[in-house]
Protein backbone atom coordinates (compact mmCIF):
# COMPACT_ATOMS: atom_id res chain seq x y z
CA UNK A 1 0.00 0.00 0.00
CA UNK A 2 1.28 3.43 -0.96
CA UNK A 3 1.11 6.26 1.59
CA UNK A 4 0.65 9.89 0.54
CA UNK A 5 1.12 12.50 3.30
CA UNK A 6 -0.39 15.99 3.23
CA UNK A 7 1.78 18.51 5.08
CA UNK A 8 1.88 22.28 5.42
CA UNK A 9 1.56 25.09 7.93
CA UNK A 10 -1.78 25.59 9.75
CA UNK A 11 -4.93 26.76 7.95
CA UNK A 12 -3.77 26.32 4.34
CA UNK A 13 -6.60 23.88 3.51
CA UNK A 14 -4.97 20.49 4.10
CA UNK A 15 -8.13 18.94 5.58
CA UNK A 16 -10.29 20.37 2.78
CA UNK A 17 -7.95 18.78 0.24
CA UNK A 18 -8.01 15.51 2.19
CA UNK A 19 -11.81 15.46 2.11
CA UNK A 20 -11.78 16.26 -1.60
CA UNK A 21 -9.44 13.36 -2.38
CA UNK A 22 -11.10 10.71 -0.23
CA UNK A 23 -14.54 11.81 -1.40
CA UNK A 24 -16.13 12.30 1.99
CA UNK A 25 -16.17 14.77 4.88
CA UNK A 26 -13.91 12.78 7.18
CA UNK A 27 -11.57 15.46 8.53
CA UNK A 28 -12.90 18.33 10.64
CA UNK A 29 -12.75 21.55 8.62
CA UNK A 30 -12.82 24.86 10.48
CA UNK A 31 -11.42 28.30 9.71
CA UNK A 32 -9.23 28.08 12.79
CA UNK A 33 -5.51 27.25 12.64
CA UNK A 34 -4.50 23.93 14.15
CA UNK A 35 -7.88 22.15 14.21
CA UNK A 36 -6.34 18.92 12.88
CA UNK A 37 -4.21 17.59 15.75
CA UNK A 38 -3.58 13.99 14.73
CA UNK A 39 -3.04 12.16 11.52
CA UNK A 40 -6.24 11.10 9.76
CA UNK A 41 -6.27 8.28 7.25
CA UNK A 42 -8.42 7.65 4.19
CA UNK A 43 -8.27 5.76 0.89
CA UNK A 44 -8.10 7.36 -2.53
CA UNK A 45 -7.36 6.23 -6.08
CA UNK A 46 -6.10 7.87 -9.27
CA UNK A 47 -5.13 6.39 -12.65
CA UNK A 48 -5.55 2.89 -11.26
CA UNK A 49 -3.21 3.52 -8.30
CA UNK A 50 -4.83 3.09 -4.89
CA UNK A 51 -3.21 4.84 -1.95
CA UNK A 52 -3.75 5.75 1.68
CA UNK A 53 -3.90 9.47 2.30
CA UNK A 54 -2.52 10.81 5.60
CA UNK A 55 -3.77 14.22 6.75
CA UNK A 56 -1.44 15.85 9.27
CA UNK A 57 -1.80 18.73 11.67
CA UNK A 58 -0.37 22.16 10.86
CA UNK A 59 3.42 21.95 10.58
CA UNK A 60 5.22 24.72 12.52
CA UNK A 61 9.03 24.23 12.38
CA UNK A 62 10.96 25.24 15.48
CA UNK A 63 7.94 25.95 17.69
CA UNK A 64 8.35 25.14 21.39
CA UNK A 65 4.63 25.03 22.14
CA UNK A 66 3.82 21.51 23.42
CA UNK A 67 0.82 20.98 21.12
CA UNK A 68 2.62 22.39 18.11
CA UNK A 69 5.69 20.28 18.86
CA UNK A 70 3.49 17.17 19.01
CA UNK A 71 1.87 18.05 15.69
CA UNK A 72 5.31 18.63 14.16
CA UNK A 73 6.51 15.20 15.36
CA UNK A 74 3.49 13.50 13.83
CA UNK A 75 4.00 15.35 10.55
CA UNK A 76 7.68 14.32 10.52
CA UNK A 77 6.71 10.68 10.98
CA UNK A 78 4.11 10.91 8.22
CA UNK A 79 6.84 12.36 5.98
CA UNK A 80 9.24 9.56 6.93
CA UNK A 81 6.70 6.82 6.20
CA UNK A 82 5.15 8.39 3.08
CA UNK A 83 5.91 7.40 -0.50
CA UNK A 84 4.83 10.81 -1.84
CA UNK A 85 4.40 14.13 0.02
CA UNK A 86 1.84 16.80 -0.86
CA UNK A 87 3.13 20.15 0.40
CA UNK A 88 0.17 22.55 0.62
CA UNK A 89 0.63 26.34 0.70
CA UNK A 90 -1.86 29.21 0.70
CA UNK A 91 -1.99 31.16 -2.57
CA UNK A 92 -3.64 34.13 -0.92
CA UNK A 93 -0.85 34.60 1.62
CA UNK A 94 2.04 34.04 -0.77
CA UNK A 95 5.32 32.47 0.33
CA UNK A 96 5.84 32.79 4.10
CA UNK A 97 8.86 32.12 6.30
CA UNK A 98 7.10 29.00 7.61
CA UNK A 99 6.72 27.74 4.03
CA UNK A 100 10.44 28.28 3.49
CA UNK A 101 11.31 26.34 6.65
CA UNK A 102 9.07 23.43 5.69
CA UNK A 103 10.48 23.41 2.15
CA UNK A 104 14.00 23.10 3.58
CA UNK A 105 12.91 20.06 5.61
CA UNK A 106 11.17 18.45 2.62
CA UNK A 107 14.16 18.93 0.31
CA UNK A 108 16.27 16.93 2.79
CA UNK A 109 13.67 14.12 3.03
CA UNK A 110 14.69 12.56 -0.31
CA UNK A 111 11.00 11.84 -1.01
CA UNK A 112 8.97 12.91 -4.07
CA UNK A 113 7.29 16.22 -3.16
CA UNK A 114 4.34 17.72 -5.05
CA UNK A 115 3.98 21.45 -4.35
CA UNK A 116 0.35 22.56 -4.15
CA UNK A 117 -0.76 26.19 -3.97
CA UNK A 118 -4.29 26.12 -2.59
CA UNK A 119 -7.05 28.76 -2.52
CA UNK A 120 -6.35 29.89 -6.09
CA UNK A 121 -9.94 30.80 -6.92
CA UNK A 122 -9.32 33.48 -9.57
CA UNK A 123 -6.85 34.47 -12.29
CA UNK A 124 -4.92 36.87 -10.03
CA UNK A 125 -4.21 34.17 -7.43
CA UNK A 126 -3.35 31.75 -10.25
CA UNK A 127 -0.75 34.22 -11.52
CA UNK A 128 0.63 34.77 -8.03
CA UNK A 129 1.28 31.04 -7.65
CA UNK A 130 4.45 31.36 -9.71
CA UNK A 131 6.25 32.97 -6.77
CA UNK A 132 6.24 29.52 -5.11
CA UNK A 133 8.96 28.42 -7.53
CA UNK A 134 11.25 30.17 -5.02
CA UNK A 135 10.74 27.23 -2.61
CA UNK A 136 12.94 25.08 -4.85
CA UNK A 137 10.49 22.17 -5.02
CA UNK A 138 9.66 22.29 -8.70
CA UNK A 139 6.44 23.32 -10.39
CA UNK A 140 3.70 24.70 -8.12
CA UNK A 141 0.21 23.35 -8.88
CA UNK A 142 -2.39 26.08 -8.37
CA UNK A 143 -5.68 24.55 -7.19
CA UNK A 144 -8.84 25.15 -5.21
CA UNK A 145 -9.42 22.24 -2.83
CA UNK A 146 -12.82 23.68 -1.99
CA UNK A 147 -14.15 23.51 -5.57
CA UNK A 148 -11.87 20.77 -6.87
CA UNK A 149 -10.39 23.08 -9.54
CA UNK A 150 -7.16 21.77 -11.15
CA UNK A 151 -6.76 18.79 -8.80
CA UNK A 152 -6.34 16.31 -11.65
CA UNK A 153 -2.99 17.71 -12.82
CA UNK A 154 -1.13 17.17 -9.56
CA UNK A 155 -2.79 13.79 -9.02
CA UNK A 156 -1.25 12.61 -12.30
CA UNK A 157 2.17 13.44 -10.82
CA UNK A 158 1.28 11.66 -7.57
CA UNK A 159 0.26 8.51 -9.47
CA UNK A 160 3.51 8.53 -11.47
CA UNK A 161 5.51 8.42 -8.23
CA UNK A 162 3.53 5.61 -6.58
CA UNK A 163 4.82 2.06 -6.55
CA UNK A 164 3.06 -0.72 -8.39
CA UNK A 165 1.35 -3.37 -6.28
CA UNK A 166 3.79 -5.05 -3.90
CA UNK A 167 5.09 -8.39 -5.07
CA UNK A 168 3.79 -9.95 -1.86
CA UNK A 169 0.25 -9.27 -3.08
CA UNK A 170 0.76 -12.13 -5.56
CA UNK A 171 1.25 -14.51 -2.63
CA UNK A 172 -1.79 -16.80 -2.77
CA UNK A 173 -1.44 -17.98 0.84
CA UNK A 174 -4.16 -16.88 3.25
CA UNK A 175 -2.91 -13.89 5.26
CA UNK A 176 -4.41 -13.23 8.70
CA UNK A 177 -3.57 -10.05 10.62
CA UNK A 178 -4.04 -9.95 14.39
CA UNK A 179 -5.01 -6.39 15.31
CA UNK A 180 -6.32 -4.63 18.39
CA UNK A 181 -5.53 -2.36 21.30
CA UNK A 182 -2.27 -2.89 23.19
CA UNK A 183 -2.20 -5.72 25.72
CA UNK A 184 -5.23 -7.62 24.39
CA UNK A 185 -3.08 -10.69 23.73
CA UNK A 186 -2.12 -10.45 20.07
CA UNK A 187 1.43 -11.72 20.59
CA UNK A 188 0.23 -14.44 22.98
CA UNK A 189 -2.29 -15.62 20.38
CA UNK A 190 0.35 -15.56 17.65
CA UNK A 191 2.71 -17.63 19.80
CA UNK A 192 -0.05 -20.07 20.74
CA UNK A 193 -0.96 -20.66 17.09
CA UNK A 194 2.70 -21.06 16.10
CA UNK A 195 3.52 -23.27 19.07
CA UNK A 196 6.63 -21.23 19.85
CA UNK A 197 7.58 -17.84 21.26
CA UNK A 198 8.11 -15.77 18.14
CA UNK A 199 6.91 -12.46 19.67
CA UNK A 200 7.91 -10.87 22.98
CA UNK A 201 5.05 -11.21 25.45
CA UNK A 202 4.79 -8.97 28.52
CA UNK A 203 1.99 -7.28 30.41
CA UNK A 204 3.32 -3.88 29.32
CA UNK A 205 1.08 -2.31 26.65
CA UNK A 206 2.84 -1.59 23.36
CA UNK A 207 5.64 -4.17 23.60
CA UNK A 208 5.25 -5.12 19.94
CA UNK A 209 6.62 -2.28 17.82
CA UNK A 210 6.71 -3.84 14.35
CA UNK A 211 4.50 -6.17 12.36
CA UNK A 212 5.96 -9.69 12.44
CA UNK A 213 5.10 -12.19 9.69
CA UNK A 214 5.14 -15.89 10.55
CA UNK A 215 3.93 -19.02 8.80
CA UNK A 216 1.66 -21.47 10.56
CA UNK A 217 0.87 -24.86 9.02
CA UNK A 218 -2.74 -25.92 9.38
CA UNK A 219 -3.39 -29.47 8.13
CA UNK A 220 -0.52 -29.06 5.67
CA UNK A 221 -1.64 -25.64 4.41
CA UNK A 222 0.67 -22.66 4.92
CA UNK A 223 -1.05 -19.60 6.40
CA UNK A 224 0.72 -16.28 6.92
CA UNK A 225 0.14 -14.82 10.37
CA UNK A 226 0.80 -11.12 10.93
CA UNK A 227 1.16 -9.98 14.55
CA UNK A 228 0.88 -6.21 14.63
CA UNK A 229 1.64 -3.40 17.03
CA UNK A 230 -1.22 -2.29 19.27
CA UNK A 231 -3.36 0.65 18.15
CA UNK A 232 -3.85 3.17 20.93
CA UNK A 233 -6.13 6.16 20.99
CA UNK A 234 -4.28 8.92 19.16
CA UNK A 235 -4.21 11.12 22.26
CA UNK A 236 -2.17 8.41 24.00
CA UNK A 237 0.47 8.11 21.30
CA UNK A 238 3.46 9.88 22.78
CA UNK A 239 6.46 7.89 21.63
CA UNK A 240 7.73 8.34 18.09
CA UNK A 241 8.29 4.61 17.76
CA UNK A 242 4.65 3.98 18.62
CA UNK A 243 3.53 6.41 15.93
CA UNK A 244 5.55 4.38 13.46
CA UNK A 245 3.85 1.20 14.67
CA UNK A 246 0.43 2.68 13.93
CA UNK A 247 1.40 3.31 10.32
CA UNK A 248 2.80 -0.19 9.99
CA UNK A 249 -0.32 -1.73 11.51
CA UNK A 250 -2.38 0.06 8.88
CA UNK A 251 -0.08 -1.38 6.22
CA UNK A 252 -0.59 -4.86 7.71
CA UNK A 253 -4.37 -4.48 7.54
CA UNK A 254 -4.10 -3.38 3.93
CA UNK A 255 -2.14 -6.43 2.81
CA UNK A 256 -3.98 -9.10 4.80
CA UNK A 257 -7.03 -11.09 3.69
CA UNK A 258 -8.63 -11.40 7.12
CA UNK A 259 -8.34 -9.06 10.06
CA UNK A 260 -8.84 -10.66 13.48
CA UNK A 261 -9.78 -7.89 15.92
CA UNK A 262 -8.95 -8.97 19.46
CA UNK A 263 -11.04 -7.67 22.35
CA UNK A 264 -10.13 -8.01 26.02
CA UNK A 265 -12.95 -9.92 27.72
CA UNK A 266 -12.10 -8.35 31.07
CA UNK A 267 -12.66 -4.83 29.69
CA UNK A 268 -15.42 -5.43 27.18
CA UNK A 269 -15.97 -3.60 23.90
CA UNK A 270 -14.39 -0.13 23.96
CA UNK A 271 -14.49 2.80 21.56
CA UNK A 272 -11.00 2.05 20.29
CA UNK A 273 -12.09 -1.50 19.44
CA UNK A 274 -14.87 -0.03 17.29
CA UNK A 275 -12.41 2.23 15.49
CA UNK A 276 -10.13 -0.71 14.71
CA UNK A 277 -13.06 -2.74 13.38
CA UNK A 278 -13.89 0.23 11.16
CA UNK A 279 -10.30 0.32 9.88
CA UNK A 280 -10.52 -3.33 8.80
CA UNK A 281 -13.95 -2.75 7.26
CA UNK A 282 -12.78 0.37 5.38
CA UNK A 283 -9.97 -1.70 3.90
CA UNK A 284 -12.69 -4.19 2.78
CA UNK A 285 -10.98 -7.14 4.43
CA UNK A 286 -12.63 -10.12 6.08
CA UNK A 287 -13.38 -9.50 9.76
CA UNK A 288 -13.45 -11.75 12.83
CA UNK A 289 -14.00 -10.50 16.38
CA UNK A 290 -12.03 -12.64 18.83
CA UNK A 291 -12.85 -12.08 22.52
CA UNK A 292 -9.62 -13.05 24.29
CA UNK A 293 -8.91 -13.84 27.98
CA UNK A 294 -12.22 -15.69 28.20
CA UNK A 295 -10.63 -17.93 30.85
CA UNK A 296 -10.62 -14.97 33.26
CA UNK A 297 -14.39 -14.45 33.11
CA UNK A 298 -16.71 -16.02 35.66
CA UNK A 299 -19.47 -17.49 33.57
CA UNK A 300 -22.47 -19.73 33.29
CA UNK A 301 -24.16 -21.18 30.24
CA UNK A 302 -25.60 -17.78 29.23
CA UNK A 303 -22.47 -15.63 29.58
CA UNK A 304 -21.28 -15.88 25.95
CA UNK A 305 -24.77 -15.12 24.63
CA UNK A 306 -25.06 -12.07 26.87
CA UNK A 307 -21.61 -10.81 25.79
CA UNK A 308 -22.55 -11.38 22.13
CA UNK A 309 -25.78 -9.44 22.56
CA UNK A 310 -23.86 -6.48 24.01
CA UNK A 311 -21.43 -6.48 21.07
CA UNK A 312 -24.26 -6.80 18.53
CA UNK A 313 -26.10 -3.89 20.14
CA UNK A 314 -22.97 -1.71 20.05
CA UNK A 315 -22.06 -2.76 16.48
CA UNK A 316 -25.40 -2.81 14.71
CA UNK A 317 -23.90 -2.32 11.25
CA UNK A 318 -21.49 -5.22 11.80
CA UNK A 319 -24.01 -7.94 12.52
CA UNK A 320 -22.39 -10.02 9.74
CA UNK A 321 -19.11 -10.34 11.69
CA UNK A 322 -18.57 -13.69 13.49
CA UNK A 323 -17.58 -13.61 17.16
CA UNK A 324 -15.41 -16.29 18.76
CA UNK A 325 -14.45 -16.60 22.44
CA UNK A 326 -10.87 -17.69 23.03
CA UNK A 327 -8.03 -17.85 25.52
CA UNK A 328 -4.56 -17.44 24.07
CA UNK A 329 -3.15 -18.51 27.47
CA UNK A 330 -4.99 -21.86 27.65
CA UNK A 331 -5.26 -22.20 23.83
CA UNK A 332 -9.02 -22.57 24.17
CA UNK A 333 -10.70 -22.44 20.71
CA UNK A 334 -7.75 -20.66 19.08
CA UNK A 335 -7.82 -22.93 16.00
CA UNK A 336 -11.44 -21.88 15.52
CA UNK A 337 -10.04 -18.55 14.32
CA UNK A 338 -8.22 -20.25 11.43
CA UNK A 339 -11.26 -22.35 10.54
CA UNK A 340 -13.51 -19.27 10.41
CA UNK A 341 -10.86 -17.29 8.50
CA UNK A 342 -10.69 -19.98 5.82
CA UNK A 343 -14.48 -19.93 5.47
CA UNK A 344 -14.50 -16.13 5.14
CA UNK A 345 -11.70 -16.29 2.56
CA UNK A 346 -13.84 -18.57 0.40
CA UNK A 347 -16.79 -16.17 0.69
CA UNK A 348 -14.61 -13.23 -0.34
CA UNK A 349 -13.71 -15.19 -3.51
CA UNK A 350 -17.28 -16.30 -4.23
CA UNK A 351 -18.80 -15.21 -7.55
CA UNK A 352 -22.57 -15.55 -7.96
CA UNK A 353 -24.12 -15.96 -11.41
CA UNK A 354 -26.05 -12.97 -12.69
CA UNK A 355 -29.08 -15.14 -13.43
CA UNK A 356 -29.13 -16.45 -9.86
CA UNK A 357 -28.75 -12.98 -8.35
CA UNK A 358 -31.64 -11.56 -10.37
CA UNK A 359 -33.91 -14.56 -9.88
CA UNK A 360 -33.57 -14.27 -6.09
CA UNK A 361 -33.18 -10.53 -5.46
CA UNK A 362 -35.44 -8.80 -7.98
CA UNK A 363 -38.70 -10.22 -6.52
CA UNK A 364 -37.79 -8.61 -3.17
CA UNK A 365 -37.13 -5.25 -4.83
CA UNK A 366 -40.40 -5.49 -6.78
CA UNK A 367 -42.37 -6.36 -3.65
CA UNK A 368 -40.71 -3.52 -1.69
CA UNK A 369 -39.61 -0.98 -4.31
CA UNK A 370 -37.53 2.11 -3.58
CA UNK A 371 -39.55 5.15 -2.50
CA UNK A 372 -40.33 7.77 -5.13
CA UNK A 373 -37.97 10.75 -5.00
CA UNK A 374 -38.87 14.18 -6.40
CA UNK A 375 -41.90 12.65 -8.05
CA UNK A 376 -39.78 10.04 -9.86
CA UNK A 377 -40.34 6.31 -9.48
CA UNK A 378 -37.13 4.34 -8.98
CA UNK A 379 -36.88 0.94 -10.62
CA UNK A 380 -34.04 -1.58 -10.25
CA UNK A 381 -33.58 -3.38 -13.56
CA UNK A 382 -30.94 -5.95 -12.73
CA UNK A 383 -27.88 -6.72 -10.63
CA UNK A 384 -24.59 -8.40 -11.44
CA UNK A 385 -21.43 -9.17 -9.49
CA UNK A 386 -18.43 -7.31 -10.90
CA UNK A 387 -15.70 -8.12 -8.37
CA UNK A 388 -14.39 -10.44 -5.69
CA UNK A 389 -12.03 -10.01 -2.73
CA UNK A 390 -14.08 -8.08 -1.70
CA UNK A 391 -17.36 -8.96 -3.43
CA UNK A 392 -18.70 -6.00 -5.45
CA UNK A 393 -22.21 -5.86 -6.88
CA UNK A 394 -23.46 -3.45 -9.54
CA UNK A 395 -27.12 -2.45 -9.50
CA UNK A 396 -28.62 -0.94 -12.65
CA UNK A 397 -31.57 1.41 -12.25
CA UNK A 398 -33.13 4.48 -13.87
CA UNK A 399 -32.05 7.13 -11.34
CA UNK A 400 -29.10 5.79 -9.30
CA UNK A 401 -28.20 9.20 -7.81
CA UNK A 402 -31.63 9.42 -6.15
CA UNK A 403 -31.52 6.06 -4.36
CA UNK A 404 -31.81 6.73 -0.58
CA UNK A 405 -29.17 5.36 1.79
CA UNK A 406 -31.90 3.66 3.81
CA UNK A 407 -32.90 1.62 0.77
CA UNK A 408 -29.25 0.73 0.09
CA UNK A 409 -29.08 -0.74 3.60
CA UNK A 410 -32.27 -2.69 2.85
CA UNK A 411 -30.66 -4.04 -0.33
CA UNK A 412 -27.60 -5.19 1.58
CA UNK A 413 -29.76 -6.89 4.20
CA UNK A 414 -31.71 -8.76 1.52
CA UNK A 415 -28.53 -9.84 -0.25
CA UNK A 416 -26.94 -11.09 2.98
CA UNK A 417 -30.10 -12.95 4.01
CA UNK A 418 -30.06 -14.88 0.73
CA UNK A 419 -26.33 -15.38 0.22
CA UNK A 420 -23.78 -16.21 2.89
CA UNK A 421 -21.27 -13.39 3.22
CA UNK A 422 -20.66 -13.71 6.95
CA UNK A 423 -17.45 -11.95 7.95
CA UNK A 424 -17.17 -10.32 4.55
CA UNK A 425 -17.69 -6.62 3.80
CA UNK A 426 -19.44 -6.19 0.47
CA UNK A 427 -19.53 -3.16 -1.82
CA UNK A 428 -22.27 -1.81 -4.07
CA UNK A 429 -22.02 0.38 -7.16
CA UNK A 430 -25.07 1.96 -8.77
CA UNK A 431 -25.33 2.68 -12.49
CA UNK A 432 -27.91 3.92 -14.96
CA UNK A 433 -29.59 1.05 -16.73
CA UNK A 434 -28.14 2.05 -20.14
CA UNK A 435 -24.48 1.95 -19.01
CA UNK A 436 -22.64 -0.77 -21.00
CA UNK A 437 -21.70 -3.79 -18.94
CA UNK A 438 -18.08 -3.57 -20.15
CA UNK A 439 -17.61 -0.20 -18.40
CA UNK A 440 -17.85 -1.91 -15.03
CA UNK A 441 -14.72 -3.98 -15.59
Amino acid sequence: MNFVAIVGRPNVGKSTLFNRLVGQRQAIVEDTPGVTRDRIYGYSEWNGKRFMLVDTGGFIPGSEDIMERSVREQAMIAIDEADVILFVCDGRDGVTSFDMDIANILRSSDKPVVLIVNKCDNSIQMANSYEFYSLGLGEPYAISALSGFNTGDFLDIVAENLKEADIEETDSRLKIALVGRPNVGKSSLSNALLGKDRSIVTDIPGTTRDSIDSVVKYYGEEIVLVDTAGLRKKTHINENVEMYSTMRTLRAIERCDIGVVLIDATRGLEDQDKKIINLVNDARKGIIIAVNKWDLIEKDYKTADEFTNIIRKELRTFDFVPIVYISALTKQRITKIIEIAKEIDLRRKTRIKTSELNAILLPFFEKTPPPAVKGLDLRINYVTQVGTEPPVFAFFLNHPHLLPDSYKRFMERILRENFNFDGTPISFVFRRKNVPYEELH
